[in-house]
Parts: structure tokens; sequence; C-alpha cells
């Protein structure tokens, strides 16, 4: 009896050898926690931060940019739908320009015509080392000239190469719709000098300086088409990179 008590015993004590052993299995470890994202920093003044994507055309959409202006702000023309804006190509050290912010049609002339639905914004296309170049440069400018709007830096050129821009000033309209209505010079009148050769409306008399660019905004106030949507530009080339 006592024997096979024991054999019993193990017996059982084999069974129990051979069960399979049931490992308590680590939790996995937690993933880490993403890093936060960096904050974004503001562009550097005169940073092109997009290019357009488009050639312009009267009558067709004007080409989108975004640009960043002499106080670091950016701007971008397609949030601008909705309103009027003036485009005026610029270099503060071309004596057209000079003469027209101090004594031309220039002068003033985007705080004169000021309002909610309009936006007046100056594009400088000048490459690095060129004449009129530079943040500081504009900034100084815009003093010099009492330039109340922004001065858009445009250093590497694609901007004013979509528009056409060759000359400073060279001016476009765009209606609120978003479409290229007026490219062409800011009056007939060369540093002053009424130019006979220079297209002027019916209305106009002989000898009478002609400003495009407010004539323009006038037609587009009224709902009428533009008499003059097209006139030749004059003054400094702009000062593209080679």
């Amino acid at each position: 009896m006592i024997q096979r008590n024991a054999l019993i015993a193990l017996a059982c004590g084999l069974l129990l050898a051979c069960e399979p052993k049931h490992e308590v299995q680590p939790e996995p470890a937690a993933e880490p926690a993403p890093a936060p994202a960096p904050a974004q920093q503001p562009a550097a003044p005169g940073t092109a931060m997009a290019q357009p994507s488009a050639s312009a055309e009267l009558g067709k959409p004007a080409p989108d940019f975004t640009l960043v202006d002499t106080e670091g702000k950016t701007h971008k023309l397609a949030e601008l739908r909705g309103k009027t804006v003036v485009l005026e190509w610029f270099n503060p050290d071309c004596p057209f320009v000079r003469f027209a912010h101090t004594k031309g049609e220039l002068k003033d002339n985007a705080s004169r015509v000021a309002a909610a639905d309009l936006v007046w914004l100056s594009i400088n296309s000048g490459a690095a080392g060129k004449q009129g170049h530079g943040v500081e440069r504009n900034k100084q400018a815009r003093g010099e000239y009492t330039i109340a709007n922004p001065v858009l830096l445009d250093e590497g050129g694609a901007v004013g190469r979509a528009y056409g821009a060759a000359k400073t000033p060279h001016m476009f309209v765009v209606d609120p719709k978003g479409v290229l209505v007026y490219r062409g010079g800011i009056d007939n009148a060369p540093m002053g000098e009424v130019d006979p050769a220079r297209p002027r409306p019916p209305s106009a008399k002989d000898g009478e300086r002609v400003n495009y660019v407010n004539g323009a905004l006038g037609d587009l106030k009224r709902g009428g088409p533009l008499g003059l949507p097209d006139t030749p530009a004059y003054g400094c080339s702009v000062k593209y990179a080679s």
C-alpha cells in the first residue's frame, strides 16, 4: 500500500513538471510623445515665400504671389480678393521714381486714393548689389518719400518677371475679382514733361498731364470698361539679377 501511494505521488510529480510554464510578459513600453512642432518663425524682410506660377495677361487672373515687406510682414495677393490692388514697381534710387515721389504723380498718390477696398503695394525686384536694393535702403526710402504703403522685396525677380515689369515705376491694377485690368506708366509726363505722343483720353486737353492709374481706378469705380487699359511705361530698367 505504501509502495502504491509512492508510485502515485511520483506520477503526479512528473505530470506537474511537464506542464508548460506561463511566463508573465512585460507590458510594452509606452511610445514616446511626439516632439512639439517648432514655432513658426516670421519670415525675414524681403523673403520671396512663394513664386507666381503664371505670366500676367490683361483680362486674365493676375499671377498670385507671396512676398515679405521691409517690416517683415507677409503679403499674399490671393488674400486681397474683393479689393482693388495697385502694384507699383519701385526703386528708390531711380531718378524717375525719385521725381515721381517728390514732384510727380506718385507724390502722396497712394494716400490720396486710399480706401477700405483698395490696397497699394510697392515692389522692388532689384537683385542684391543692384541700385536701390536692400531692406535698409527701402526702409529709409519710405521715410524720404513719405510712403505709407508697404514696400515688398522681390530679390529673385520672379514676381517682376511674371508681371513683365520692365521699368520703375511700372504700374499694374488688379480688380476685386483678381483680374489684371491695367498695366503701364503712371502718367503721360516723364520727368514732368507731357509727351504728346503718349495716349490720352478724349476728354484731356492738349498738354494736360494725365494720371493713367487714377483714371483706371475711376473707371473701375464707375463699373465701366477702362478707357486706357494698356499704356507704355517709362523710367529706369528694373535691376533684375543677371
